[in-house]
């Protein structure tokens, strides 16, 4: 009997072992396009998550250049819904870019950033939801995403990738996202701390969260881009003041009973068809210049998600100008289909507010933080060292100023 009680003791403990054997790793040292071995550590791999493990999230890994230990460990959650986080280690707050050198038909180059979140703290950028990048599902079933499952995959990948990584247990934690993710990044938020409370493990020492530009509600972004683009002088005070009288400060699903206001929202659509909307100031490529691996594509419960495919060689997409910010997602397309690329990073399965963002304007940030009806902590005042002008939807577009925004805001020092 005894020796049956250690047999059983013994066979809970393999099956527990297995069970939480639901991270894989891979230390890069080297990439592709990059001219000899990284001067930082990446690591990439994959964590198995969902009620029968059949989705496989994907995540890059950069520890802080200055005190891994020490520094804080942050999440990175890209937009979209379903924009490769990819999009965030070449273009916003990586380490790495791509040369601006134009297209020659190679392998882009790659060389480090000038403005890496990564020289004041650990960084993992996580493929989420199920679908994007290089995250896949093992079902039909488990490959159906929605922002509640996110919050609950995100925070279960966490605890599992932490139980691997014990060594940042203890470090000061934080949530951080753009765009879409201001539907993600709070939910997120509220599971952890819920999942603390019910003595999940390990606990995660969670002390803030970081959103720039976040979608939180379509309607009011929508209807304040009228207003931004008058602010912007985009349109004239005529066509602003006849708007707002005709529609009401409604200018989403107009009715079409309301025949000036849809006249007039014409006529402002006119005035703005040539206007980049995720960065005013930079020119409008057309759209024949995306590559088809970053188009929309549907998706079950959000609309539209970008997501990463194979090409056919018969799928080349248009080269655009380099003068276009699509140019480096053109660059980002080939790099991340190479077959030498996916093999370094042990890929599996290949499946703050810019205030010149008109898509999701600054103005209309401000009106739902008003909303929450929170009390000041600190009246509005100018920010003279780390504030910057020409901000578009995401960091991507101003990466060099905000990265010293960032630095001082996790180290605690005023903005």
């Amino acid at each position: 009997m005894r020796n049956l009680h250690f047999l059983i003791l013994f066979l809970l403990s393999i099956s527990t072992s297995i069970h939480y054997v639901v991270v894989t790793s891979l230390h890069v040292k080297y990439l592709p396009g990059f001219e000899g071995p990284l001067p930082f550590a990446l690591e990439t791999g994959y964590v198995s998550v969902g009620e029968s493990e059949d989705v496989e999230l994907f995540y890059y890994f950069v520890k802080s250049e200055r005190n891994p230990k020490k520094d804080p460990l942050m999440i990175w959650l890209t937009g979209g819904p379903g924009c490769s986080s990819l999009s965030a280690l070449l273009f916003a707050n990586g380490p790495l870019a791509f040369k601006k050198d134009e297209y020659n038909g190679t392998l882009p180059p790659l060389e480090l950033a000038s403005f890496s979140w990564t020289k004041v703290a650990n960084i993992l950028l996580l493929e989420s939801p199920v679908g994007t990048g290089y995250s896949y599902a093992k079902t039909p079933l488990a490959s159906e995403a929605s922002d509640t499952k996110q919050f609950h995959q995100i925070d279960q990948f966490l605890r599992r990738w932490l139980v691997d990584h014990p060594e940042f247990i203890s470090s000061p934690f934080y949530v951080g996202g753009d765009s879409y993710a201001g539907h993600i990044v709070p939910g997120v938020v509220q599971q952890i701390s819920l999942g603390n409370e019910k003595g999940l493990t390990p606990f995660i020492s969670l002390q803030g969260y970081v959103l720039g530009n976040p979608v939180t509600n379509l309607k009011v972004e929508t209807n304040h881009r009228v207003s931004f683009a008058h602010a912007m002088g985009l349109i004239s005070h005529e066509l602003f003041e006849s708007l707002e009288k005709s529609c009401g400060g409604n200018y989403m699903d107009v009715h079409p009973s309301n025949a000036k206001c849809v006249k007039e929202l014409q006529t402002y659509k006119n005035c703005i068809s040539e206007i980049y909307t995720e960065q005013i100031l930079l020119p409008n490529c057309p759209v024949d210049y995306v590559p088809q691996k970053l188009q929309f594509l549907p998706n079950i419960k959000t609309g539209r998600r970008r997501e990463l495919k194979e090409f056919s060689g018969y799928d080349t997409p248009s080269l655009p100008p380099p003068s276009c910010f699509t140019y480096g997602q053109f660059l980002a397309s080939f790099w991340a289909n190479d077959e030498n690329v996916r093999r370094a990073l042990g890929v599996k399965k290949f499946l703050n507010s810019g205030d010149h963002d008109m898509g999701i304007p600054f103005s209309s940030t401000e009106a739902w933080i008003k909303g929450l009806n929170y009390s000041i902590v600190e009246d509005w005042r100018p920010w003279m060292m780390s504030s910057y002008q020409g901000g578009g939807h995401t960091c991507a577009y101003c990466p060099d100023q905000c990265s010293p925004m960032f630095n001082r805001w996790i180290d605690g020092e005023p903005l």
